[in-house]
């Protein structure tokens, strides 16, 4: 199966400073991964060089165990989709869709047949005489993703193709685009700042910080057992609470304890006493802000309606403990 993807000490630099700084990581052949990280941890700069948009300054690149560091980008078997579309503004969706087979001379009538196949799959086959402007955000990124289906790649690379989208067609999209992998099992690198996504797209979620690879694993795996305090902080929302000597939590000086809030409950024979500074209501689910008299602020996740408010006095439990090394903050 073709899609083997391979990055050994991979780095680029801009002015000096390192974007992308040793990264070692294998994707296996028919797996979806994401990167996910906050804005400059490199994650669009591992799609471009994977690409061929721009080159590494050192480090090896290779797809199915060929070295494409000189191979130019149209002929590497990849197709990247952009979080801009990158639509042509003068041509039909049908026109879009064959632009890229007719400059690879295929003839027109196969050309068209394979894109109105193609539109087909992704829904958007009633559109093919619309102009970009005459559709939706949603509309036009299916558009997008089917023109980069028609290159049948090895890999997909995929840079944040969501972020422009509101919510609920966000939300199905991103369906439509794990179903579509189901059924090509084609190799995807998926670039997102959204955890949320990287979380429920990702057969493994890749976590990087200021160019370098902090995690790899299973989402839920690096959700329970976040490798440092950088993770354990940036995955969550709210994100875990860190306190370091762990301080109402336990612990001593060379720890810093770490509990989600969905981790914390409240409890009338609780350990920790805490009060009430504010009542976060989602619907759902609220979050409580709470401060422990030893100035810990605690963050706790509770049901749709806790019954407390603000000032209350709480009793908290904590049912799952982290402890990371105070001085590296790497998990223990």
């Amino acid at each position: 199966m073709r899609g083997v993807i391979r990055l050994e000490a991979l780095t680029r630099s801009y002015g000096g400073r390192p974007a992308v700084d040793g990264v070692d990581l294998e994707v296996a052949a028919g797996e979806l991964i994401t990167l996910v990280g906050p804005s400059g941890s490199g994650k669009s700069t591992i799609l471009r060089l994977i690409a061929g948009l721009d080159r590494p300054d050192s480090g090896r690149i290779l797809v199915d165990d060929v070295d494409v560091a000189t191979v130019p980008p149209p002929r590497r078997a990849v197709a990247m989709v952009f979080q801009d579309y990158a639509l042509f503004p003068h041509l039909t969706v049908l026109g879009n869709l064959t632009f890229g087979l007719r400059v690879r001379k295929v003839r027109r009538a196969e050309a068209e047949q394979r894109a109105r196949a193609a539109a087909q799959r992704l829904g958007i086959d009633g559109l093919l005489d619309r102009y970009p402007d005459q559709m939706s955000g949603g509309q036009r990124q299916r558009v997008a993703l089917a023109r980069a289906l028609l290159r049948d790649p090895s890999v997909y690379l995929l840079d944040e193709p969501l972020a422009s989208l509101d919510g609920p067609l966000r939300f199905a999209t991103r369906t439509d685009l794990l179903a579509l992998h189901r059924e090509l099992r084609t190799t995807t690198i998926h670039v997102t700042h959204d955890q949320h996504e990287a979380m429920t797209l990702g057969d493994r979620v890749v976590v990087l910080a200021d160019g370098q690879i902090r995690q790899v694993g299973p989402p839920q795996q690096v959700y329970d057992e976040p490798a440092d305090t950088f993770v354990a902080g940036f995955l969550g929302s709210p994100p875990m609470n860190l306190v370091p000597g762990g301080g109402v939590l336990g612990g001593d000086a060379t720890l810093t304890i770490g509990v989600r809030p969905e981790d914390l409950a409240l409890d009338d024979a609780g350990p920790v006493t805490a009060t009430v500074e504010a009542v976060e209501s989602l619907g759902s689910e609220a979050n409580l802000s709470t401060r422990c008299p030893d100035g810990t602020r605690l963050i706790v996740r509770t049901g749709p309606r806790p019954g407390v408010a603000l000032g209350d006095e709480v009793r908290l439990r904590a049912d799952r403990l982290h402890r990371f090394d105070a001085t590296t903050g790497r998990r223990r």
